[in-house]
């Protein structure tokens, strides 16, 4: 019992010294006032060694470079996410190729890379099926110029039967359907590479007595993507209101997958700089 009364008494004793103890002035003596060190001149501003202008300047840089990096980024997973797609089944149609215009000049199909192109293969001794379809095209192609969704669309006619359509004859008769169509004829190994990247068949017919013959072939308009890359294609049995209708469409998904690094770009430098940038 003792032992317990003594315990009490010493913690009531010590809690009294801690009262009296005055922890204000524990690093001196009383009322001793401590005191840092001042700097003389500021460190931002005119007179301190870093300027509004310096730190303006660099972030400007740094958004700059944050900004072309991220682009970059983007761009190349877009490539990577088309080219997956690319390999999980699209259809290999489509290519580069190389031929003659009407004055015989050598046309690249790098010279269309940021159009659209809508493609036709025929002849020109084709007795009706090329005649309305190539009339047809042309429809097309007037139509969606009067769409605000339109970016432009070149429309082509290329041969299968070189050894009748010169570059002289195939650009006069492309020419009676459309003065905004280009013609393109070639050599046969030409005219043959072509048609097989585009999965384009043909076969000439038997001759008559006046040698004349019909060239059997595909009856399709294929559109390609101002990247050079084949989109879709048109059969016989297609409207010129319906293909219109799902040009405009591909144009437009075109635009928002193109639309679409852009933003992300944005997003991300919004999340990192914490203001909201906006893009017209």
């Amino acid at each position: 019992m003792s032992y317990f009364c003594s315990r009490i008494i010493f913690q009531r004793f010590q809690i009294k010294q801690i009262k009296k103890f005055n922890f204000s002035n524990v690093s001196g003596g009383p009322n001793k006032h401590v005191e840092f060190p001042k700097r003389n001149k500021p460190i931002f501003g005119k007179d301190g060694p870093i300027t509004w202008k310096t730190v303006g300047i660099t972030g400007v840089l740094g958004a700059g470079m944050v900004t072309y990096l991220l682009y970059l980024k983007e761009e190349q997973e877009e490539k990577q996410r088309r080219e997956r797609k690319r390999q999980l089944g699209k259809a290999q149609i489509g290519g580069p190729f190389e031929l003659l215009d009407g004055s015989n000049n050598i046309v690249k199909s790098e010279q269309f890379l940021g159009k659209w192109m809508l493609i036709y293969f025929g002849f020109s001794h084709c007795p009706d099926i090329c005649p309305d379809e190539l009339e047809k095209m042309a429809l097309v192609v007037d139509n969606l110029e009067k769409e605000d969704m339109n970016t432009g669309i070149q429309g082509i006619f290329i041969t299968v039967d070189p050894d009748r359509d010169t570059p002289k004859i195939v650009d006069k008769y492309i020419k009676e359907f459309s003065s905004k169509f280009i013609g393109l004829s070639g050599t046969s190994d030409q005219i043959q590479q072509v048609c097989k990247r585009y999965r384009v068949y043909y076969s000439p017919g038997k001759k008559d007595v006046d040698n004349d013959y019909i060239v059997d072939h595909t009856i399709i308009m294929y559109l390609v993507n101002p990247e050079g890359e084949f989109i879709d294609y048109f059969g016989q049995n297609k409207t010129a209101d319906e293909i219109v209708e799902h040009i405009l469409l591909h144009m437009f998904k075109f635009k928002q997958e193109k639309g679409s690094l852009l933003s992300n770009t944005l997003e991300k430098i919004n999340s990192l700089s914490g203001k909201k940038i906006v893009t017209s």
